[in-house]
């Protein structure tokens, strides 16, 4: 009666406790704490530092943490979590989803337990009507587990493109991944990239880094490290609802960073300008993030706050191309126009447009990409402002924007020129005469009046269908 033997300990209550105790330390490190020294020697987050890292303190619950792979031919190596760490927290007290890839198992590859982890928690989300953050560090599929492994991906794929335009997918590449993943990824709403450790590969001996993903718009956010990189994703979930039913959370107004549109416009009308000095006339101080700056830079995409309240910005750049409309400014356009319009986030268009500046040989694909940017505007229910500054002209004007597109208020400064083609002497004084325009105001009262403007227009929400449409490149 003096000692119990170990089978006899773990047989009670108290045993037990200790044994799962003991199980789910094994999840913290299950390559051993060895590896995660080496990886914080590096200046590098786990993949759990990462998720504790983004959600608020103290408030994960994991999901499948004792999950381990089935795959018989590799009995002798079956790593807890299975390289997945999967669960549900708050961002700011808001519910979140998420999950993050363990590249220290099998290098991160995603086999059967793994993918039915990262589905399951997705499946969660859309239940919940809550956002799901995919942290990415892998290499493809586990080629070991087969057919398996693809089924699991073909699962994956189909939950994330029925759940788009429902709940916000936001994800995170970490570092490098390639193969199967790079779909997930780019399912998303938005990509935030880890400069320089995170590229996207499909195939071995592509050329990959995390600059070609900016400058091709697959990477709509460069940061310097995972850290930053956590920050931003936070960022933009504060920009979006919960889910398609919920409308964008207000937080306090704010004063703009920049007070004198009168001169924000050159005299010359051939004369470029930065149309961030207009932005910062309008939006709140430093309350703007915006997306794929390296892609199409004619073309200006942003979330941002004005009084308080989240809109989208959508802004000719006359620094670039004089603010033309090319192909790739065309998608990017639309495709932010139709991630605003999902997720109930008023559009605020910024137009200064002299026409199309077609790429070479690529006139017709100008004509297409633009039918979907103009298809994207006239089917949007969202609420939707522009501000003409300088020229608006044909039929690029129009996908921007315009009144019998849908926008239910437009401005124009008296500099604006509006058109059906450039000519000397345009002005905004006969498309006020028609009804084209709302109000020609002073640049000055340009804040003032889409504050009050967004006001009466914030809750224009369509909810006669389930869901809008995805938010899918096309």
């Amino acid at each position: 009666m003096s000692t119990m033997t170990a089978s006899t300990t773990s047989a009670t209550t108290s045993g037990k406790i200790a044994d799962l105790h003991k199980r789910l330390a094994e999840t913290r490190a299950p390559r051993g704490e060895e590896a995660i020294r080496q990886l914080h020697d590096a200046g590098r987050m786990t993949a759990r530092d990462m998720v504790y890292s983004l959600l608020d303190d103290g408030s994960f619950v994991e999901i499948d943490a004792l999950a381990r792979h089935r795959s018989p031919g590799n009995k002798e190596d079956r790593p807890v979590t299975d390289g997945v760490v999967s669960g549900h927290g708050t961002v700011d007290g808001r519910p979140v989803c998420v999950f993050a890839q363990d590249a220290s198992i099998f290098d991160g590859q995603v086999g059967e337990v793994a993918g039915e982890k990262i589905l399951k928690v997705m499946q969660l989300a859309v239940k919940s009507g809550s956002p799901i953050v995919g942290i990415y560090h892998g290499a493809g599929a586990r080629v070991t587990e087969g057919m398996a492994s693809l089924e699991a991906f073909t699962k994956i794929y189909r939950l994330q493109s029925r759940a788009s335009g429902v709940i916000p997918q936001i994800a995170m590449v970490a570092g490098a991944t390639s193969g199967a993943q790079v779909f997930g990824v780019s399912l998303s709403d938005v990509v935030v990239e880890v400069a320089g450790r995170a590229q996207l590969r499909l195939s071995e001996g592509d050329e990959a880094s995390s600059d070609l993903d900016a400058t091709s718009g697959t990477a709509h956010i460069l940061t310097e490290d995972e850290r930053t990189a956590l920050d931003a994703v936070a960022d933009v979930l504060a920009f979006l609802p919960s889910n398609n039913r919920a409308v964008p959370l207000s937080s306090e107004s704010g004063e703009p960073c920049a007070h004198d549109l009168n001169a924000a416009i050159p005299d010359e009308a051939a004369t470029t300008y930065d149309v961030n000095a207009v932005i910062d006339g309008i939006v709140d101080c430093d309350s703007v993030v915006e997306l794929q700056p390296r892609y199409a830079p004619n073309m200006l995409t942003a979330f941002a706050r004005v009084d308080g309240r989240s809109v989208g910005v959508l802004a000719n750049q006359p620094s670039q191309q004089a603010g033309a409309l090319d192909v790739d400014a065309a998608e990017k356009a639309a495709r932010f126009v139709r991630l605003c319009d999902a997720f109930n986030v008023p559009l605020l268009s910024i137009v200064d447009v002299p026409g199309f500046q077609p790429n070479s040989g690529a006139e017709e694909a100008v004509v297409r990409r633009t039918a979907k940017l103009l298809g994207a505007v006239a089917n949007a229910s969202v609420g939707m402002i522009s501000v003409i500054t300088r020229k608006a002209y044909g039929t690029a004007y129009l996908a921007l924007g315009a009144k019998r597109m849908g926008t239910d208020f437009v401005f124009a400064w008296p500099t604006a020129e509006i058109a059906a083609a450039e000519v000397d002497g345009a002005s905004p004084y006969e498309a006020a005469a028609r009804g084209l325009v709302d109000a020609v105001i002073p640049p000055d009262q340009t804040r003032g009046k889409i504050v009050e403007a967004l006001r009466l227009i914030e809750r224009k929400v369509d909810d006669s269908h389930t869901r809008k449409h995805d938010t899918i490149a096309f």
